[in-house]
């Protein structure tokens, strides 16, 4: 997700290159970076990338960020200003250990196309000048939704989980397709993708809802409509586990995590 900012912040031209210090554990990763963008700064330890800049975003894993905070908390002050971009982290718990600024900021890789939703959450010390700018960045790729902590779960399954989710279905639609008719992968992909593409455009420009969409293409005693019936019969609760298969092992990360945060 850190690739994924760095190229969705350019893109936008909300940033330039030369504003980036980047640095990762695997150096080979940033350097790979560098040469895409070749203004960017490279940073040798995170303790660098902070000496040289107030705005910090961490994409590193959930069981990374408390060691990575305590490793340079002696170089933060009330200036700087920390971004996580993980999940099961609150706000709350980045300013437990941290005397800085914070905000907790969820993207997705629509952020690529300069769309989808950008999930943002601020501590109760981020200033507004910090929040504004923070908007207004991620504004310029996506929409900005502020959250509060008790849905940031479910918000993003939805914003982030999601691509992988429908793409996976629309994988399946595709594979069926070619199972039961004498339409290749290719043709089957090439339509499904369009269609995908067209979908979203009716809905960008709020030609139609999700609703007034599925009823202006089902008629009635129609083909849509059988399919329909089918998708009733066998969806069944699939969405409903879905969202508790994910909120279980959200729940495990955060059990792992106030470890770490409770014997600081």
């Amino acid at each position: 997700m850190g690739r994924i900012l760095i190229d969705a912040f350019i893109e936008s031209k909300a940033v330039h290159p030369s504003q980036l210090t980047i640095t990762n554990r695997t150096k080979g990763k940033a350097k790979t970076i560098q040469k895409q963008h070749q203004e960017i700064q490279l940073g040798d330890c995170a303790e660098e990338v902070v000496r040289s800049s107030q705005l910090i975003f961490i994409c590193v894993k959930p069981l990374d960020i408390h060691p990575l905070l305590i490793k340079i908390k002696p170089l933060l002050t009330k200036e700087h200003c920390i971004v996580s971009i993980t999940s099961p982290i609150s706000v709350e718990q980045l300013e437990s250990i941290v005397p800085t600024q914070v905000a907790r900021i969820i993207p997705s890789i629509t952020n690529l196309a300069l769309s989808g939703v950008s999930l943002m959450t601020y501590g109760d010390h981020c200033s507004s000048f910090y929040q504004n700018y923070l908007t207004n960045l991620f504004s310029s790729m996506s929409k900005t939704v502020s959250i509060p902590q008790n849905i940031t779960r479910v918000s993003s399954d939805i914003v982030s989980c999601g691509p992988a989710f429908f793409s996976f279905l629309l994988q399946k639609f595709i594979d069926a397709a070619v199972q039961e008719t004498e339409i290749s992968k290719e043709e089957a992909t090439i339509m499904a993708s369009d269609m995908i593409i067209g979908m979203g455009k009716l809905l960008e420009k709020e030609i139609f809802t999700l609703p007034t969409l599925q009823e202006k293409v089902s008629v009635k005693g129609g083909v849509t409509g059988e399919g329909i019936k089918v998708l009733e019969e066998e969806l069944g609760d699939m969405f409903v586990r879905l969202f508790q298969k994910t909120h279980e092992k959200f729940d495990e990360d955060i059990e792992l995590v106030e470890k770490q945060f409770n014997f600081t």
